[in-house]
């Protein structure tokens, strides 16, 4: 008698299923059937550009509370720039005792101007009685008949004076005869200062008397020569009816060109001596001016 003690595992198909996912796949001739799929890895270079690129001030984020988020570093700085200059104008504007300070600064220096000004004037008026502000007009000092007198000779010189107003000249003859001389003396005098006066078109005749280095002057070219250096444009005579001079323009100073014959009035000359003689020459700050071109009318 024979007995069958052998014992038959049965698995399903799905564990049988199972167990073989695990199995190398193999082809009809039996042979593994291997996976050529290629695995894509990065390379080196590849993974050190990552790290710069998320380490750029542009494209990194950072989510930390001392950071403004989605803002880059250049942001970022102008931002906190603005927040600290904000605040600096609220912690200004919150301090009393700098209210009104530029103010008061301004106010300071024009009462202390004002008093340099007066002491000035004091110390002038001690010298110069007419300096005095305190003495106003000195033609409230005259008779009726010298008031008449002055005024009319006021009028006489203001035709003979550009740029001096009536009254100006009136107030000049006043302190000179309020101060002892005679009208003849004063009307002299008061029109030999005037004429030779900063600003004013002094007579070419009178250049040698003017006590300064730039003098205004109007006249006639009457003549032009061929210069002697290649740094002077033009070089010839200026004359009206109290003299003549020589006058130079230079290159450098890129002055207009001058006809001759042609009458010009010159701003801001400056002027030179050689051997005995006055002259004048134009530079970069003078001004020329032309009163006979453009008049079409004539």
């Amino acid at each position: 008698m024979s007995s069958n003690n052998a014992t038959s595992n049965v698995v399903s198909v799905d564990e049988q299923a199972f167990e073989k996912a695990d199995e190398a796949a193999v082809d009809e001739d039996g042979f593994e059937v291997v996976d050529e799929t290629p695995e894509f890895r990065a390379t080196v270079q590849m993974e050190v550009q990552a790290k710069v690129d998320a380490n750029h001030p542009d494209g990194m984020v950072d989510t930390s509370d001392e950071r403004i988020y989605g803002a880059t570093l250049e942001q970022e700085e102008r931002i906190r720039a603005r927040e600290a200059e904000l605040e600096r104008i609220s912690a200004q504007a919150e301090l009393g005792t700098q209210e009104g300070r530029e103010k008061r600064t301004r106010e300071i220096a024009a009462k202390r101007s004002a008093e340099r000004r007066a002491e000035f004037q004091k110390r002038a008026a001690s010298v110069n009685p007419m300096a005095d502000l305190e003495r106003g007009d000195p033609r409230a000092e005259l008779t009726q008949e010298q008031l008449a007198a002055v005024n009319k000779q006021s009028m006489r010189l203001a035709e003979k004076l550009d740029g001096w107003s009536r009254a100006a000249i009136g107030r000049r003859l006043g302190e000179a005869v309020v101060g002892g001389k005679d009208l003849m003396s004063a009307v002299v005098g008061v029109f030999e200062e005037l004429q030779t006066a900063p600003g004013t078109v002094v007579p070419i005749g009178k250049l040698e008397d003017v006590n300064r280095k730039e003098v205004s002057i109007e006249g006639r070219v009457t003549q032009l020569w061929e210069p002697s250096s290649s740094a002077i444009s033009q070089v010839g005579l200026i004359e009206d009816d109290s003299g003549k001079t020589k006058f130079t323009s230079w290159v450098a100073s890129d002055q207009p060109w001058i006809e001759e014959g042609e009458r010009v009035r010159i701003h801001g000359a400056a002027k030179n001596w050689y051997n005995g003689r006055v002259s004048v020459a134009l530079t970069g700050w003078s001004t020329v001016h032309f009163p006979e071109r453009g008049r079409w009318w004539e």
